[in-house]
């Protein structure tokens, strides 16, 4: 890695659509600070732990979170809207289940273990396959099905995930962020430390990539410490 550098930690879920858009968007914000040698790592966060492992009914799961009212249309033709602009095709009517998002984490932590472009590559398809195509992200089929497509060596994802491969080392680091004060995702992490919340803009997200990389290059983040 370059001095230029910097290492970004994105707590998310894979079932929070604010986390699909703040991927999209930190991938234009890379792009656009093209001359900053950024690694990003996908660390776990879980927005409902209690759903079961087999999931539970999405429309009754929304209602029962959102009422019956015009809360989630508005909020669903919002999302849809700004998911349009990076490039998202959200299609909430095709999500039949809300899913346990366990084993997801867990397979996206072995990913990372392959390599920051296999992560990368599972995690957007994982957002894209709940989100674009309203398939069961819970389901041991489609997590190996995702595996394959991020070129992970699914023979691996499928003798761990019937097992309890990784389950507590995943938890620890929910249990880390909520430690940290996350409440909330995306949390963006630059160098381990500086904190930007929420699916930013890309020039937002830039704009931070650009400043935290140039005081680590002056040394000043040593200073902070």
């Amino acid at each position: 890695m370059s001095d230029n550098s910097i290492s970004i930690d994105v707590v998310s879920d894979v079932v929070c659509p604010w986390c699909f858009l703040g991927e999209k968007r930190l991938r234009a914000a890379i792009a656009a600070v093209g001359d900053v040698d950024v690694t990003v790592r996908w660390r776990p966060f879980q927005l409902d732990p209690t759903i079961p492992p087999e999931g539970k009914d999405r429309k009754d799961y929304m209602r029962a979170k959102f009422g019956d009212g015009d809360r989630l249309h508005q909020i669903h033709a919002n999302l849809t809207s700004l998911g349009a602009v990076e490039g998202i095709s959200f299609d909430f009517d095709a999500i039949r289940v809300s899913p346990n998002t366990l084993d997801a984490h867990r397979v996206i932590r072995w990913a990372g273990t392959m390599g920051e472009a296999e992560q990368n590559r599972l995690v957007e398809e994982l957002f894209s396959r709940y989100f674009e195509r309203g398939e069961n992200t819970g389901d041991a089929g489609v997590l190996i099905e995702a595996a394959k497509v991020a070129g992970m060596d699914t023979a691996v994802v499928e003798t761990l995930l019937p097992t309890d491969a990784d389950a507590d080392a995943v938890r620890a680091e929910i249990n880390t962020a909520a430690r940290m004060g996350i409440t909330g995702v995306p949390c963006f992490l630059l160098e381990g430390k500086y904190a930007v919340m929420g699916a930013q803009e890309p020039g937002v997200l830039a704009d931070a990539i650009r400043q935290i990389s140039a005081a680590k290059a002056r040394g000043e983040l040593e200073k902070a410490e």
